[in-house]
């Protein structure tokens, strides 16, 4: 594998670069329509690097792969979409009490139930909101290009191992399917021995990991523990883009393909006269809160409409964001449509149109 090289392709397959590059020792899959390149590719890749790919039975046995491999102190990641992200919760949460790191690439499709391969973005609640059981959190990336899922998968792992939890890269199918020029980044050294590897010896006692608690005071403790870790990551990590905020009256907010599209709409409605702007979050979890307070201080905007491939999944976080200080429209298509740009200036210029009478 070379470095430093300029390469096309496919989002699907610059997460697997991305995470070889970031040091990621052992790949854990099972193929799913529109993720299944991000396991074709790591059958092709990690054993020509002399590092584990294993085609699990399940989406269920691939999780708990990646949860031995962690414990013994290694890089480890999988992927999969919709349904397989459903099969894959309690292994997140054992993950996340065990406060151990891992990278879960969801390439997104629509749904419920088998639903479709068509791109969708329904999976916000299940990534943001903790789709297990137990009151925790993942760190969910979501690239809108196909160099940030190459990027956004190194930095997933690298945060996921600085908090001691997983991460998601979450990509629609349009962005896991798109092919796109990548610079492939510079390889990342990797520690092969940290301190929450299962079994080493610290402060003279081997580190055991579990999850069950018999003790109701252990466990509260270790929440406490959680909650706290979250709380600062809710501070510090919090990452998204503007384009056009400062002086907009209306203010879009999308991730994806949709923040794409959504630029698109905002440069062309600009030109037509219309106050517009755009927040692009390239994290969902943490969710960009400044970004929303800005807002509300600026004081110019009447009106944000988040835009999204779902019924409206991330509205809710862009109104506790705004502390309901600004009234949130929905924008959206479902079922594995994709909003086009005329449809979406459309939606804007009537909701612009009631907002600024």
């Amino acid at each position: 594998m070379q470095y430093n090289q300029r390469l096309l392709l496919k989002g699907n397959e610059a997460a697997v670069y991305g995470a070889l590059l970031a040091g990621c020792d052992c790949f854990f899959g099972y193929p799913i329509t529109p993720a299944s390149e991000v396991a074709h590719t790591a059958a092709l890749l990690f054993p020509r690097l002399k590092r584990p790919f294993i085609q699990a039975e399940s989406e269920i046995g691939a999780i708990n792969m990646v949860i031995g491999a962690a414990a013994s102190g290694r890089r480890a990641m999988t992927g999969s979409s919709g349904l397989g992200i459903s099969l894959k919760q309690e292994g997140v949460s054992y993950l996340a009490a065990y406060e151990m790191p891992a990278v879960i690439i969801d390439v997104t499709r629509g749904g419920p139930g088998l639903g479709n391969i068509g791109p969708e973005q329904a999976d916000y609640f299940q990534l943001v909101k903790g789709g297990g059981h137990g009151s925790y959190h993942c760190l969910v990336f979501t690239p809108n290009s196909v160099q940030e899922m190459c990027d956004f998968t190194v930095l997933a792992f690298e945060m996921a191992e600085k908090y001691r939890m997983p991460a998601y890269v979450m990509a629609d199918g349009v962005i896991g399917q798109m092919m796109e020029s990548v610079q492939l980044p510079d390889p990342k050294p990797y520690d092969y021995d940290p301190d929450w590897k299962m079994g080493k010896i610290i402060d003279g006692k081997a580190n055991y990991i579990t999850s069950i608690y018999m003790e109701y005071d252990d466990l509260e403790a270790l929440n406490r523990k959680l909650q706290n870790k979250y709380r600062e990551i809710e501070r510090t990590e919090q990452r998204a883009e503007e384009f056009m905020v400062d002086d907009a009256e209306l203010v879009i907010v999308a991730y994806g393909i949709c923040s794409r599209i959504a630029q698109g709409a905002v440069s062309e409605l600009r030109a037509q006269g219309l106050k517009v702007g755009l927040i692009r979050p390239q994290m969902v979890y943490p969710f960009p809160n400044d970004n929303f307070k800005k807002v509300v201080e600026n004081g110019k905007a009447k009106v944000v409409v988040s835009l999204e491939m779902s019924a409206g999944q991330m509205i809710e976080d862009v109104k506790l964001a705004l502390e309901c200080k600004l009234p949130v429209e929905l924008c959206n298509r479902m079922g594995g449509n994709v909003p086009s740009c005329a449809e979406v200036c459309e939606a804007i210029k009537r909701i612009y149109k009631e907002y600024t009478k």
